[in-house]
């Protein structure tokens, strides 16, 4: 095995190396790294790659085997290089602006995250996901909560493709919000590629950001190890449609293993795009959401962001004592009747009905027609 052409002593070089050679997720390259630090571990893996040192143990060779052969011709500084070319840095645990939350994964934790834009995420963030081929309906609820969440200040978190995740990261822009898209591939490759406007947008107004380096290419296993970087980096995850199988599940359970709060969009009994959401809060205790008001609620604090209690229309009865609301029930749906018909139709003396009739004009829910009554116009 020949020796590494890079700094393999460089912190720095030496974690992106890790993220190279190591698929994610992959607990053991995290525990290794995390005990030994990424230069000694990466020392280790070389020598014995090269044969100069036991692997210890079965479960240790069996590591290796995997991670020796991406070993090979591997110059970390090229796709360094690529990133910078892009305006984008790479960022370790620990640093400045690494997001805490990422730590709650453990052992499979990122091994490094490489970002095109600032921040990953602000103070607080909400991943809002979905399915690819949403409805019209999906689509202007995921804008909506967008929309909703980045005005009160919190980073949207999204996996940027088609459908519920593309509308959620449009829904943040069209206010000017944070917003954070996790790939499944290198940053240097936007995936899908008829999202690479909104995706540059995104990395403009907030971060596009992966754990594997620039030219990794999006498989169906990074797709899913990527949607547990959507759940920890949330508060909150929100499923806005999903069919009964779908990718948008697993981000919501990656999150319920992660004791994060998990919300789902009702939507149409009869629509299948639905079936998922539905499957959610019936089977998984999932909380009903359907605007950022209450998905704020979901993310925050015990006590924090509670919503009001939206006013309803009052109701034609409302507010009435029962003989007062006889009597307007009484009351014919169209026309008028005089008192003796209206006390007919409640059941009540007609000495009661006019006494109500009299408040009840003075509330202006009656009216009086020559010498009948109606309901007001």
């Amino acid at each position: 095995m020949p020796d590494l052409p890079f700094d393999a002593t460089d912190p720095t070089l030496a974690a992106a190396a890790w993220s190279r050679i190591a698929e994610p997720p992959d607990a053991a390259a995290g525990a290794l790294v995390e005990s030994l630090g990424a230069v000694e571990a990466l020392g280790w893996l070389t020598s014995v790659a090269a044969g100069r040192t036991d692997a210890g143990g079965e479960v240790w060779g069996r590591a290796v085997a995997g991670w020796a052969p991406r070993l090979e011709n591997l110059d970390i500084r090229r796709e360094l290089d690529t990133l910078h070319r892009l305006g984008g840095h790479l960022l370790l645990p620990g640093e400045p602006g690494w997001p805490a939350s990422l730590d709650d994964l453990g052992a499979e934790r990122p091994l490094a995250l490489w970002v095109r834009g600032a921040a990953v995420t602000g103070a607080r963030a909400v991943a809002v996901v979905g399915a690819r081929a949403a409805t019209t309906y999906g689509q202007t609820v995921a804008a909506e909560l967008g929309a909703g969440l980045a005005e009160a200040g919190a980073t949207v978190v999204s996996g940027g493709a088609y459908g519920i995740d593309a509308a959620a990261h449009r829904g943040a822009l069209t206010v000017d919000g944070s917003t954070t898209a996790v790939l499944a591939g290198g940053v240097d490759r936007l995936y899908p590629a008829g999202n690479t406007t909104l995706l540059k947008a995104v990395a403009a107004s907030g971060a596009v950001v992966s754990e594997v380096p620039p030219g990794s290419v999006p498989s169906r296993n990074r797709f899913l190890a990527r949607n547990r970087l959507i759940a920890a980096l949330g508060a909150a995850t929100v499923v806005v449609e999903a069919a009964w199988r779908s990718g948008a599940l697993s981000t919501a359970a990656r999150a319920a293993d992660l004791s994060r709060p998990v919300g789902a969009v009702p939507g149409p009994v009869t629509s299948m795009a639905s079936a998922g959401c539905h499957r959610l809060m019936r089977e998984q205790g999932a909380v009903c959401v359907t605007d950022a008001a209450e998905v704020l609620e979901l993310a925050g604090a015990a006590g924090e962001h509670l919503t009001a209690d939206r006013p309803a229309p009052p109701g034609l009865l409302d507010g009435l004592d029962p003989v007062a609301r006889r009597v307007l029930d009484a009351l014919p749906a169209r026309g008028s009747a005089p008192v003796a018909n209206v006390a007919r139709a409640a059941g009540l003396p007609p000495a009661e009905v006019r006494a109500a009739l009299g408040h009840l004009e003075l509330e202006g829910r009656a009216r009086r027609t020559g010498s009948a009554w109606a309901r007001p116009r």
